[in-house]
């Protein structure tokens, strides 16, 4: 078994964080791991990207074109560029909650229309689940825990070989204490907002 993660965003929605977690977690069910570096201006609000690809054995951090099973798109815009990673089977998670850039913020450029960008993704695969983590992330405690968000769906994903509670206890080790109890919170979110969509 092989399995593969993409991991999109913009810097500064902590994709690195939720690569660390979902790597961290396999390693403990016993599955080999190798993760890429991440790729784009992490500390910039520039594109960014991390592959997590895990199983039974695992022999390059980078997946090839079309090979990713899971898509976790944590920007509308960067979800929508991510498509060519996977295919029709491919599992997409996409938080709806956009990040301006500059350009946007500005008044120089407009945002692509967020159903319009829904329609793109499902043209790729009827396998989308729509979340608003960052709203999701606010009722917890601070827009921040997006990723928890976004990881505790995961943990809820129908056919992902990662363990909920695993999931779940990793998170909470690699985050500091005081921000413990939103990371939880956040979790669970993600957790019953994926596990309604799948009812």
């Amino acid at each position: 078994m092989r399995y593969s993660v993409q991991i999109v965003g913009v810097g500064g929605q902590g994709v690195l964080l939720a690569s660390m977690v979902l790597g961290n977690a396999a390693m403990k069910q016993g599955h080999h791991v190798i993760m890429s570096e991440v790729h784009g201006m992490a500390q910039r609000g520039g594109s960014v990207r991390s592959t997590l690809r895990f199983g039974d054995e695992a022999f390059s951090p980078l997946e090839a074109t079309g090979g990713a099973d899971v898509i976790m798109g944590f920007e509308p815009v960067e979800t929508v560029r991510s498509l060519p990673l996977g295919n029709k089977g491919t599992f997409i998670l996409m938080n709806l909650d956009p990040i301006y850039p500059g350009n946007v913020a500005a008044g120089f450029e407009e945002y692509p229309d967020i159903d319009a960008l829904i329609a793109s993704v499902r043209e790729q695969t009827d396998r989308l689940v729509t979340i608003r983590a960052t709203d999701l992330a606010v009722q917890a405690g601070k827009a921040v825990a997006a990723n928890a968000v976004m990881i505790g769906a995961v943990g809820a994903m129908e056919g992902i070989p990662l363990d909920r509670d695993v999931l779940k206890e990793t998170l909470l080790d690699v985050v500091p204490q005081k921000a413990r109890d939103i990371n939880d919170k956040a979790f669970e979110l993600g957790y019953e907002t994926m596990m309604e969509s799948r009812r």
